[in-house]
């Protein structure tokens, strides 16, 4: 009777669990379109205001896969922006990882738009880092979908364990020499 029992709550704290890792995936979906109403207007905000990448960054990027590498542009801020104002995308990426105490945003790709901390030392391999962002997001041919998956990943296996994050990292190795 006590193996059924203890059989009986195991199952039902599984249940549990996938329950609200379904739930919080829902969650996260119905907060996608206002997260990337937000990212696109920030890319476009970016596409304005940054600077066009040198002629050694652009063949980095060809070398990389980015389609289109005149289009990036490097924006230098005091902060990588996040829409914090927001309640619920600030509890969402406190729960991703993505910000929250300790955790230090020193570079993002929106899109062709790469945001930059001005304290970092943003390294040849820093930048093969987030020219992959880009790509990546060519490669999904939208924001939106490349959003999905990133947030997705994240939820799933974490920062340093998600599949757009690794490719990215191989690009810190391969150009980090330079």
């Amino acid at each position: 009777m006590k193996n059924i029992l203890r059989i009986l709550i195991l199952g039902s704290l599984i249940s549990w669990q996938v329950q609200a890792n379904t739930e919080n995936e829902l969650s996260y979906e119905k907060l996608l379109p206002q997260y990337i109403s937000w990212a696109i207007a920030t890319d476009q905000e970016g596409m304005k205001i940054g600077i066009p990448l040198d002629e050694k960054e652009i063949l980095l990027a060809e070398k990389i896969g980015v389609k289109f590498p005149e289009k990036v542009r490097v924006i230098y801020v005091d902060e990588v922006p996040y829409p914090y104002e927001n309640e619920h995308l600030k509890q969402m990426g406190l729960s991703l990882g993505f910000i929250g105490d300790g955790i230090i945003n020193e570079a993002q790709a929106f899109g062709y738009s790469i945001y930059v901390r001005k304290d970092l030392n943003f390294t040849y391999s820093k930048l093969a880092h987030e020219l992959v962002h880009v790509m990546q997001i060519e490669r999904t041919g939208s924001f939106s979908v490349y959003s999905l998956q990133y947030l997705t990943d994240l939820a799933k296996y974490g920062y340093s364990k998600a599949p757009l994050e690794i490719e990215a990292y191989k690009a810190n190795t391969k150009y980090g020499a330079r």
